[in-house]
């Protein structure tokens, strides 16, 4: 495991007249975000709002009587990591295995790869990571003969020993990876159990990319997905295709985590081990899964305020009033994710002041440059002045994430008492 990260000048939203600090002294400098002791932009996680996802989650797996191994490029964070083992994850997902690498050098215990693995360089790397960690569990999604006949190609020329663990993927029509038909599912079930590169130890599939808000419509996606996955775990248990003493049954976006939790233990001949891997929970967002999070609130009969919290939040400086009702942040595409929603402004403070307020719900971004933000002030609603700070609640959290190196951790007064640091 590596030393605790050294933050220092250099790092977008950090001091410049601070020396590096480790992260505890990060939190014992006194720094409040509206107390001018950061430069901004500068994007901030609150301590209050991570510490209620972490455990929201946690306890909506352990009374589903699953696991959770969330998706680590959400955040890409060594300290995010660590709250959510600690919290009780089974371990963390990871899309690639250069990421399991990173993840691995700082302390994850054991990993689903959530995407297929066919490159040799990637397949003697992570060889190599499963040499140096022994008992690392590290499965890698399967969806294709081709795919397999790379494995074995690899394997075979470089006289591999140790089989790779690989999961099934089941996909959708028209959607992303995963095999299309139980017919091809099958088949390639049975070549992986015949080949000694690979050795099958369960299914997956995703469901988040097709969430619509629509619960009657988004149910009747999950249920068709989650039966077939169900139809094709018994299949290979009839015919022992599985290879390991437990069977792991893995899903689970941000959008529809409620309605796989449910389906991710069928009942087979050995254990099934089901695993959510859901990753945006951690910090929530203003837009895109607050929408959706929304409706499964609904399901789940909880109120949003109970629910799931948005805890991150990008602060800016009002650079710029050109024109009545137009205002220019000092923050864009650089800082804030734009892929799924522009940001949506959520509080602020006039030049000075060290209290922030709510920001009026006439108030909207119309756009966004490279560095800049353009805020629509509606009429009737307060005006801004060069100086006053806006802080934007973003939509989709992984974009987000990469764009910074470090965040500081807030309390509720804008207190910075932590930091966490990004491996992007």
């Amino acid at each position: 495991m590596s030393t605790t990260p050294s933050f220092a000048p250099g790092l977008k939203g950090y001091p410049w007249t601070a020396p590096g600090l480790s992260r505890a002294q990060v939190g014992a400098q006194g720094w409040n975000v509206l107390a001018g002791d950061l430069p901004l932009p500068v994007a901030v996680l609150h301590r209050q709002s991570l510490q209620h996802n972490l455990s929201w989650m946690q306890k909506h797996v352990d009374d589903a009587g699953i696991g959770l191994a969330p998706h680590g490029k959400t955040t890409l964070s060594p300290e995010l990591f660590q709250a959510q083992l600690q919290a009780g994850a089974w371990g963390i997902t990871f899309a690639s295995v250069h990421q399991l690498a990173l993840g691995l050098l700082h302390g994850v215990p054991r990993a689903l790869i959530a995407n297929q693995v066919l490159q040799a360089a990637d397949l003697l790397q992570l060889h190599g990571l499963k040499a140096a960690h022994p008992g690392l569990r590290a499965p890698f999604l399967l969806d294709s003969l081709a795919q397999l006949q790379a494995i074995e190609a690899t394997f075979s020329a470089h006289a591999l020993s140790a089989p790779f663990e690989v999961l099934l993927e089941w996909g959708l029509a028209q959607g992303r990876t995963g095999c299309r038909s139980e017919v091809e599912a099958l088949a390639l079930a049975r070549a992986a159990r015949a080949s000694p590169a690979v050795s099958l130890v369960g299914l997956s599939t995703y469901e988040g990319l097709w969430g619509s808000g629509d619960s009657a419509a988004d149910q009747a996606l999950v249920q068709g997905l989650t039966d077939a996955v169900r139809r094709l775990a018994q299949r290979c248990d009839d015919e022992g295709l599985f290879e390991h003493a437990q069977v792991i049954i893995t899903a689970g976006g941000s959008a529809l985590f409620d309605q796989v939790s449910g389906a991710l233990k069928p009942a087979l001949s050995r254990p099934v081990l089901g695993l959510l891997r859901s990753g945006c929970y951690l910090t929530h967002d203003d837009g895109h899964y607050q929408r959706l999070v929304h409706m499964a609130n609904r399901r789940m009969g909880c109120s949003d305020g109970d629910g799931l919290r948005a805890a991150l939040r990008v602060w800016t400086l009002v650079q710029s009033c050109p024109e009545p009702g137009l205002v220019i942040l000092n923050a864009g595409k650089r800082d804030a994710s734009t892929d799924m929603g522009l940001p949506t402004p959520v509080a602020w403070a006039p030049a000075g002041a060290r209290v922030a307020q709510a920001a009026p719900a006439g108030w909207s971004l119309s756009a966004m440059n490279d560095q800049h933000a353009y805020l629509r002030l509606a009429d009737g609603a307060p005006t801004l002045q060069v100086g006053d700070r806006v802080a934007l609640g973003i939509s989709h959290p992984c974009t987000t994430f990469d764009k910074w190196r470090w965040m500081p951790v807030v309390d509720e007064g804008l207190n910075v008492v932590d930091a966490i640091s990004t491996l992007f």
